[in-house]
């Protein structure tokens, strides 16, 4: 294969996969910006009532006081997990109709972690998902088509990362003659705008391969976490097998105590229910982070049996999740403050233009063709037509 025929073959490699992808990137790149404040953003469109002065070194209160307050403002119904906030004093609720129900049924009731004081009996799941950022979570994860829809925008960002791995092959050969940062501005629109299209893209080239990869690996978040309950929970549930839910629940306070002295020096960020829909039906998992700034990224699941309160395993995360879990953070900037997150937003609103210059380009390439096709066509009809001798 010679030269010109690899560069011809990266540039339908780049056109194709940049073509079908562009439209969905864009939807996903114009969603995220919003995503990438959703902590600020979340705090200023809360109704909640704010969490209670209370003085300093003031004690939590008991899990069991939360789940009870629950329980009592839903008596039908039972508890499907604990959330902690890593930066508010407070705690979720999550309530469901009947254990596994949590993602038909759910709602979750926020309480001060301190006082125990209900700050917020929330809406539905359903009908959160349905406020502005529930629509712009949604468009950005799976487009309102569930796994389907996570899949799909994963395979969108895989063509994304192919188009920019062929982008770059292409940038050497298409930019040879002229110097980095050169913009034709004095030349034709559509000139100018495939100089500012291949600059902006090799100078974002790095980030926009980071996110479209963490992204491709955050739309595979369900089938990986499926993965892990299919192969080594089921292995660790073995010797429950056929066990369902325990009529009495041991203490919630209590599997959380187990589970910070099975791995001293975390605390917990989430606990599962026995009969969660990702969890165990006959355990608590609690999952635990650190304090760094590396393993608060990262949890151990610790598996607390739900009948007697007493540990069952500490569970070892396998590759695939450390993975999913270090990506999250990484695609939103979501770990070193507003600074970060500001560039990324930066960053996010170039990506926008290199999308959008790039389909510019193309039609304005299409446009120019066919305006050449008709002009051949009308020489050719001309050529053809009989000529005409005078009388």
């Amino acid at each position: 294969m010679t030269a010109a025929s690899t560069i011809k073959t990266w540039y339908l490699v780049h056109k194709w996969t940049s073509l079908v992808c562009t439209l969905f990137l864009l939807v996903i790149c114009i969603t995220g910006l919003p995503l990438i404040f959703h902590h600020e953003i979340d705090h200023w469109l809360d109704d909640a009532k704010p969490v209670s002065e209370v003085p300093a070194g003031t004690p939590p209160a008991r899990l069991d006081t939360l789940v009870d307050r629950a329980r009592a403002m839903y008596p039908s119904e039972v508890v499907d997990y604990l959330f902690f906030d890593p930066d508010e004093p407070q705690v979720y609720v999550g309530m469901a109709k009947k254990p596994g129900d949590g993602q038909v049924s759910g709602h979750a009731v926020r309480m001060d972690a301190r006082t125990g004081e209900v700050l917020l009996d929330g809406p539905p799941y359903a009908q959160d998902r349905y406020t502005f950022m529930g629509i712009m979570l949604a468009l950005h994860v799976d487009l309102f088509a569930g796994l389907p829809g996570e899949l799909f925008l994963g395979f969108m960002g895989l063509l994304f990362c192919v188009a920019i791995v062929s982008g770059v092959v292409l940038y050497g050969p298409f930019m040879k003659k002229l110097s980095f940062g050169t913009v034709r501005a004095a030349r034709s629109t559509r000139l100018k705008w495939l100089d500012l299209h291949n600059l902006l893209g090799i100078v974002t080239l790095v980030w926009a391969f980071v996110v479209g990869l963490t992204g491709v690996i955050n739309e595979l978040s369900t089938p990986i976490f499926r993965l892990w309950q299919s192969t080594e929970l089921t292995r660790i549930l073995e010797p429950y097998k056929g066990q369902g839910v325990p009529p009495a629940l041991a203490s919630a306070q209590g599997a959380a105590d187990t589970a910070r002295k099975a791995l001293p020096g975390t605390e917990v960020s989430f606990i599962s229910f026995p009969g969660n829909a990702f969890g165990s039906p006959h355990h608590y998992i609690a999952w635990m982070r650190g304090d760094t700034p590396l393993t608060s990224r990262m949890s151990t699941p610790v598996l607390v049996d739900g009948k007697t309160g007493e540990l069952t395993t500490v569970a070892r995360m396998p590759w695939y999740l450390t993975a999913l879990e270090l990506s999250r953070p990484l695609h939103f900037g979501d770990y070193a403050g507003m600074p970060l997150k500001i560039l990324w937003a930066i960053l996010d609103i170039v990506t926008i233009v290199v999308l959008a210059s790039g389909l510019y380009l193309w039609l304005a390439r299409r446009r120019a063709t066919e305006a050449r096709v008709a002009e051949i066509i009308r020489k050719h009809q001309q050529a053809a037509e009989p000529q005409r001798t005078p009388a």
